[in-house]
């Protein structure tokens, strides 16, 4: 996800109220695929200035008192993908890719690893359509998944017609975890096909929410 100019352009950096908290502006982080909430953090004219330049966030220390990176000694950054004020300009939300775990204590968010909301856990499938695509230039002979992309639509639909017997028959015949193998299985080809059409799971999500848009639309 690369930092567009309409991703900050809510922001209006000359009306933000830098007047309270002693110049400093919460700023609530946010997973910009999982939608999990990273880490709190601050950050005055100067960080804001950075974080746009150097396109990761930076934030103002206000027990070192001074700039600082995230991730500047554990090498676990947040890039930066989108950043706004809120209605009264006083916290910002900045959407980022995070490089590692978010917290100092090695956890993924800063409120620790049990604070997995239902969202992020339904969003892993965007991260997942994430690493199918980047397999897409991998060599065959090192990915299954490279190897199924460079077999075509044909084989990968095959695949996915196979996967969906074993998981009725699973659902038939076979235990719970069972059937949930067979059905992570079946989403995995399904992203993978899709990723074959150069399409998406956005766009299945777009068809879904049209056709219940249009049976709210009768009742």
């Amino acid at each position: 996800m690369a930092l567009e100019q309409a991703d900050i352009a809510s922001l209006d950096l000359g009306s933000l109220e830098h007047g309270r908290g002693a110049g400093l502006l919460p700023v609530i982080v946010q997973h910009a695929v999982t939608g999990a909430v990273l880490m709190l953090g601050y950050m005055n004219a100067e960080a804001i200035a950075a974080t746009l330049a150097r396109r990761r966030l930076v934030f103002y220390s206000r027990s070192k008192q001074r700039l600082w990176e995230k991730g500047e000694t554990s090498g676990n950054s947040l890039e930066l993908v989108a950043l706004h004020a809120d209605c009264d300009r006083d916290t910002l939300l900045a959407t980022a890719l995070p490089r590692g775990p978010a917290c100092h204590l090695g956890t993924r968010t800063c409120f620790g690893d049990a604070a997995r909301t239902a969202t992020e856990e339904i969003a892993f499938l965007a991260e997942l359509a994430a690493v199918v695509d980047s397999r897409s230039g991998d060599a065959p002979e090192r990915s299954y998944t490279a190897r199924l992309l460079a077999e075509g639509p044909r084989r990968i639909a095959q695949k996915v017609g196979e996967e969906g017997v074993e998981v009725a028959l699973a659902a038939v015949s076979g235990d719970d975890p069972e059937l949930l193998g067979e059905c992570a299985d079946l989403l995995f080809h399904l992203l993978v096909l899709l990723r074959a059409r150069d399409l998406s799971l956005s766009d299945v999500c777009a068809v879904l929410e049209q056709r219940h848009s249009a049976r709210d639309a009768k009742n």
